[in-house]
Formats: structure tokens, C-alpha cells, sequence
């Protein structure tokens, strides 16, 4: 199934979020779903919910809504996880690298970290989580000959730019920047920072507003 070419970033995003919950209705035996139920569980409007879907086809039955098995099916196809294994090369081992290598639902999703690198002498060689740590000097060529297809940056954020240039360099397509700052990157690379410090914040304001509303 082709992925049209005018659905946003954030649209993309909620494709993942609608699958999570599709497992869990499944979860709990629920055939259908509507537009409203998803929208409620997701904290979304039901609109929102079917102009996502309908960027890719109509899949809502009239009175029913939603198939739950077969848009289970279609969205894995629409992201591109069906059938495939993606290549992942891990940048930095330290207490956040260590967390993103020991989770297994990066395997289940078809994301496999093929490397794992670090330019600690005191790292290089341990072995975290079954994977052994690389010396980060050899990132570019390393990443090259394993045809690694998405990076992940886990590193300080005085040393991200640098990773960030040696992923590319190696024919990284893809990077997810856990680092908390900016990076540049080519344009023919897709960037996306997750910066948890920003997310705490945002986090803060919300309670602070609440606190400010009794």
C-alpha cells in the first residue's frame, strides 16, 4: 500500500498511537471500533481520527465503524513494518542507551539493533545487553558495511552533532536524537528529536495550570 505523500508527521505519529490501542480493544475481544471510541481513548477528536485513516483508504463500515483485525493488518503495511527488519545502530551506552537496548518492544515492531557504539575506552568491548559495544572512531564505516538504515542518538549533547555527521556519512536515512539539542541534518535525512527534558516541562506547566485553576 503506497503511503500518501500529504499526511503530516503528527499524523504519521497517531498511526502508531490508533495501533496500540487496536491491540488493546483486541486484547479485551472487541471486533469493531469507532471513530468516537478511538478518538475518546486517545484524547482526539473523531474528525481527526478519520482523516487520518482516510489519507490511505476507507476502511469504516456504515454503523459499525472500524474492523479491529483488519486495520491491525493495514497499518503495520501503511508504516512499513510489514515484513520487515529495519537496521539500527545505537550511539551511546550509558544509563538511557543501556534502557533503549534492554527494551524488546524495538524487536517485536522489526527494529533491530545491529551496533552499539561508545568512545569510552571503559565501554568499548562490554557487552550490554547481549550486543557488544563499538568504538564510536569506526561509527561511519561500520554503519556502512552492517547497512544500518536508522541511527539513534543517546549521547551528551556537545557530541550529537558529531554522531549525528558520522551516521550520515555511513548512509544513515533515518535518526532519532535523544540528545537534548538541535542537530542539522541533510534533507534527504529524516530527523526527530525527543527531548525528555521538554516533555517534563510541558508536564510541569500542565500541573502548575491545574494548581492555578483550584
Amino acid at each position: 500500500m503506497p503511503r500518501h505523500p500529504r499526511i503530516p508527521d503528527a499524523g504519521v505519529t497517531r498511526l502508531s498511537l490508533y495501533l496500540r490501542e487496536l491491540s488493546r480493544l483486541e486484547g479485551e475481544g472487541a471486533s469493531f471500533v469507532s471513530s468516537a471510541e478511538l478518538a475518546r481513548a486517545l484524547t482526539l477528536t473523531s474528525a481527526q481520527v478519520r482523516r487520518d485513516l482516510s489519507y490511505f483508504g476507507q476502511f469504516g463500515t456504515s454503523g459499525r465503524g472500524y474492523e479491529i483485525r483488519r486495520l491491525k493488518r493495514i497499518i503495520p503495511r501503511i508504516l512499513g513494518l510489514e515484513g520487515r527488519m529495519w537496521r539500527v545502530a545505537l550511539v551511546g551506552s550509558g544509563n538511557l542507551g543501556s534502557a533503549l537496548l534492554a527494551y524488546r518492544g524495538f524487536r517485536e515492531r522489526g527494529f533491530v539493533i545491529k551496533a552499539v557504539f561508545d568512545k569510552d575506552p571503559r565501554k568499548v568491548g562490554r557487552v550490554v545487553a547481549g550486543q557488544r559495544v563499538e568504538e564510536a572512531g569506526w561509527l561511519a564505516d561500520v554503519v556502512r558495511g552492517r547497512r544500518i538504515q536508522i541511527g539513534i542518538i543517546a549521547v551528551p549533547a556537545v557530541a550529537a552533532q558529531e554522531v549525528c555527521r558520522r551516521l550520515v556519512r555511513g548512509g544513515v536515512r533515518a535518526i532519532l536524537n535523544f540528545a537534548p539539542v538541535s542537530l542539522a541534518a541533510p534533507p534527504h535525512v529524516k530527523l526527530r528529536n525527543v527531548d525528555l527534558s521538554v516533555e517534563l516541562e510541558s508536564l510541569s506547566y500542565y500541573l502548575s495550570s491545574l494548581n492555578a485553576n483550584r
